[in-house]
């Protein structure tokens, strides 16, 4: 049995994952099979106890496709998210530093009731150009500097190149579960409105700015594939505006460079992950 947002559910697996118990009868589930697809914005490193397979895909068991399997009343939840995905692990397999991730789109069928994606960050690769942008002087910010120069800019490049593939991957997710709701969960906001809070976040205020802005087409990015695709999208950035990682501990959803709760750096961490099931859920009711 999971016990997740103090309701109880039972829970079978596909390949993914292998455990099942029978239902809580003082919450019995209702109905429906809900696959999460994923990065590790879905599969949530190290914010709980770690579950499923293979353990590389560092999923936790409390990351919101659990919480919005909770909140539900899902009869079955097949959690396929893996910590470093693409949109080609969507379609493809994924090897990780321990095992092998089947394709996750593998996962879906004609009796799947509810999908949610969260797909794309590290196709434009925000994660790691953060890290890049790292100065020891405010004054200057390398990212913007080297990306937005010469009448091009590199991360707005990446983002139109990636619309293409979400677009498949919709269109594979309704060729392969015809009957799914289908909601696109936008990422977060990881950084705060004006000009951030150097040296605590090592970011240059114009990279700042430029990050902010790129995450924000972004996610307006994969709103415009939800609709066209006639799917739900989940804002998760708007009520996370004053939750970035400027914020203090007891109030960030996002972690910093050194989480100060368990979380992976620059990834939500328990409380986004409850903010975010609460926005999926909404979403998918």
């Amino acid at each position: 049995m999971l016990v997740a947002g103090g309701i109880g559910f039972g829970v079978y697996h596909s390949k993914h994952e292998s455990s099942s118990s029978a239902p809580s009868a003082a919450a019995a589930p209702t109905s429906g099979r809900y696959v999460a697809l994923g990065d590790s914005y879905t599969s949530s490193p190290r914010t709980g106890a770690l579950v499923g397979a293979p353990p590389g895909c560092d999923r936790s068991d409390n990351n919101y496709p659990r919480l919005v399997a909770a909140q539900l009343r899902m009869a079955e939840l097949v959690d396929a998210s893996c910590s470093g995905a693409t949109t080609a692990n969507i379609t493809g397999p994924q090897q990780t530093a321990n095992g092998v991730n089947p394709p996750q789109l593998d996962s879906l069928d004609t009796n799947t009731t509810l999908v949610t994606l969260g797909i794309g960050g590290n196709d434009v690769g925000f994660i790691g150009l953060a890290h890049d942008c790292l100065t020891t002087d405010p004054a200057v910010s390398p990212c913007k500097a080297r990306m937005a120069s010469g009448g091009r800019d590199e991360l707005a490049a990446r983002i139109t190149a990636t619309t293409p593939k979400i677009d498949r991957v919709l269109t594979d997710i309704q060729a392969h579960a015809p009957n799914a709701r289908i909601v696109v969960v936008g990422y977060p906001a990881a950084l705060p409105d004006g000009g951030g809070c150097w040296p605590f976040l090592p970011l240059g205020s114009a990279d700042v700015a430029y990050l902010r802005a790129a995450a924000a087409k972004f996610n307006d990015m994969l709103a415009a594939q939800a609709k066209a695709h006639s799917a739900q999208y989940a804002d998760t950035a708007t009520p996370s505006k004053g939750h970035d990682m400027c914020a203090k501990a007891a109030t960030k959803w996002v972690e910093d460079l050194v989480p100060s709760s368990p979380a992976l750096s620059l990834h939500p961490n328990a409380n986004g992950q409850r903010a975010m099931a609460g926005v999926v859920a909404a979403a998918a009711g």
